[in-house]
């Protein structure tokens, strides 16, 4: 490909930003996977180019085997790392939770997911952030780290939080520029692995979504619910969150016209979602006797010893008693089934 035009690139934001096909015109295609999955960086990113495009545009002008640092010079073996950039740690641990929420309702079903899929889909987030641009970082070490990790916070609802810092503190350590490529590829052969990353990305999400929708809604709310009670201690933190949690509820509503909702609906809605699942979440835990950080191991252990204490063929004195809670504490279970494993069907 030939030198990258300036206009053609502001054209490409404008009309594909969101999607990455500037940063595919200009040969990034690790930024264009990531603005992919994310939709531009869930918008931020992608206005936050805006005066960025020169500077891109000149980097993918200059010659594409030889490695090269920000200001464009090329970059010698042995030189020094680049340096830290605190946009590009908050990007990681952002993304590597996002990553780590997405394999959570659509792969959770898998054996040995807490101890294998979920740090390898938190490390392949914070590579891919790690990697956007000249720099990139050493893929085995970030994964390492999360294997590490991720036991320690085995079954918690907020697990993918620590994992996430661990491999970006990793990553960050271990950045280094990008070495120099022998030839610039084919346009075709760079799209097919796009295209081959987004499916296995989007693929078991979207199965979640569309045949389990309320156990993936159900999932979702309670771990905003458990992020936002994280947060109570600082107070101006979790109304900033809540009201980014809101923006494609307020978008929706200007785009429809407001749909005939009063200002405080869209955040009556949510509240009301969060709160519903939540409560049905903590009377389940409570009817079980379990707590709220119990692994969902300790959940079935704890569910088969009170179904044989009250299954009603042990109790024929008090039979009606025992069917009641019985019954309870079969859909207490099923409650929790459905949040641990949302891909499964309700």
């Amino acid at each position: 490909m030939g030198k990258r035009k300036l206009w053609v690139t502001y054209w490409l934001w404008a009309v594909g930003g969101p999607v990455g096909l500037h940063h595919v015109y200009l040969g990034r295609d690790s930024h264009a996977l990531l603005w992919m999955l994310t939709f531009g960086g869930f918008g931020l990113g992608w206005l936050r180019e805006f005066y960025r495009l020169p500077a891109y545009v000149e980097s993918a002008n200059h010659n594409p085997t030889t490695a090269r640092a920000a200001n464009g010079r090329p970059v010698r073996a042995g030189a020094a790392p680049p340096p830290i950039s605190l946009a590009r740690f908050a990007g990681q641990v952002c993304i590597g939770i996002y990553f780590g929420m997405a394999a959570l309702i659509g792969l959770s079903s898998i054996s040995a997911f807490y101890l294998l899929v979920l740090p390898l889909a938190i490390g392949t987030g914070v590579h891919l952030v790690s990697s956007v641009g000249e720099q990139t970082s050493d893929l085995r070490k970030t994964l390492t780290a999360c294997l590490v990790t991720s036991p320690v916070f085995y079954g918690h609802a907020l697990g993918t939080v620590p994992v996430s810092i661990a491999a970006s503190v990793t990553a960050a350590q271990n950045r280094r520029y990008k070495p120099g490529m022998e030839r610039e590829e084919p346009l075709g052969a760079r799209l097919y692995r796009l295209g081959l990353a987004w499916l296995a990305f989007s693929a078991p999400l979207g199965y979640s979504v569309f045949y389990n929708t309320t156990a993936t809604l159900s999932y979702a709310a309670d771990s905003v619910a458990a992020l936002l009670d994280w947060l109570w201690f600082f107070p101006s933190l979790r109304s900033l969150l809540e009201s980014c949690l809101l923006l494609p509820y307020r978008a929706f509503s200007l785009l429809t016209g407001g749909g005939g909702e009063g200002p405080g609906q869209w955040e009556r809605v949510l509240e009301r979602f969060i709160s519903e699942h939540s409560q049905r979440r903590l009377a389940a835990l409570q009817v079980l006797a379990v707590s709220s950080e119990a692994p969902f191991e300790e959940i079935t252990q704890r569910y088969r010893e009170l179904v044989k204490t009250w299954h009603p063929d042990h109790n024929p004195h008090r039979a009606g008693e025992a069917s009641s809670r019985f019954l309870e504490i079969q859909e207490a279970y099923e409650t929790l089934l459905r949040l641990h494993r949302p891909q499964r069907g309700s």
